[in-house]
């Protein structure tokens, strides 16, 4: 999994709207490569009760590849300002707009 943009409260809401900027934000770098997620206090995924219909789901074609290019492998929030490539005619949503998760 690549996760390619996260929210981050207090922070302008473009400081992590790419790969290189997430990880950037959270301190990851090449030591992190291989790490088991499932297994390790160095970095870890958790669930926040949210509720997420499929209208808040955005899914598109993956950008900047040559095979494959043209399945929907790429997913974002509908509502979220920090995705650095929107599906064409999505429009930005209002800053005050978000989806938390």
């Amino acid at each position: 999994m690549l996760i390619r943009a996260v929210f981050i409260p207090n922070k302008n809401e473009r400081s992590a709207s790419g790969p290189g900027l997430v990880t950037k934000s959270f301190g990851i770098d090449t030591s992190f490569n291989s790490l088991d997620v499932l297994n390790s206090n160095s970095l870890w995924i958790s669930q926040k009760n949210s509720i997420l219909k499929q209208k808040d789901l955005i899914q598109t074609t993956r950008i900047g590849i040559s095979k494959a290019k043209n399945i929907k492998w790429r997913w974002y929030l509908k509502n979220s300002r920090s995705v650095s490539k929107r599906l064409k005619g999505d429009r930005t949503p209002k800053s005050n707009n978000y989806l938390s998760l």
